[in-house]
């Protein structure tokens, strides 16, 4: 059984940082593909930032893309979100999830940890 848990939200001013981080007790780390979404309330669960775990190439939502970096550690089965330059519409529970593709569809990735909550306030 594999089993993801975030840390690191919080209650941050627009403007502010936080980072995210994931560990994954999966042994398959270093050939997964890890992502992070996103769930604000009474909103669709939607894509943030996926790594793959070859060349760790990155791929970013839009609304995020040059204020958000996603980063791997396979030797520590971990995997962050660094957020910068944070806007009250970035508030939402964050959650981490693994898979075989790097993809921005929620049905691809297989674990999924229970959230963690970002909450931006202006």
């Amino acid at each position: 059984q594999v089993r993801l848990v975030e840390t690191g939200g919080g209650l941050v001013q627009a403007g502010g940082s936080l980072r995210l981080s994931c560990v994954t007790s999966g042994r398959a780390f270093s050939s997964s593909a890890m992502a992070w979404f996103r769930q604000a309330p009474g909103k669709e669960r939607e894509f943030v930032a996926a790594i793959r775990s070859g060349d760790i190439s990155t791929s970013y939502a839009a609304s995020v893309k040059g204020r958000f970096t996603i980063s791997r550690d396979n030797a520590k089965n971990m995997v962050y979100l660094q957020m910068n330059s944070l806007k009250p519409e970035d508030t939402a529970v964050y959650y981490c999830a693994q898979g075989t593709i790097v993809s921005a569809v929620v049905a691809n990735y297989l674990y999924w940890g229970q959230g963690t909550q970002v909450t931006v306030s202006s």
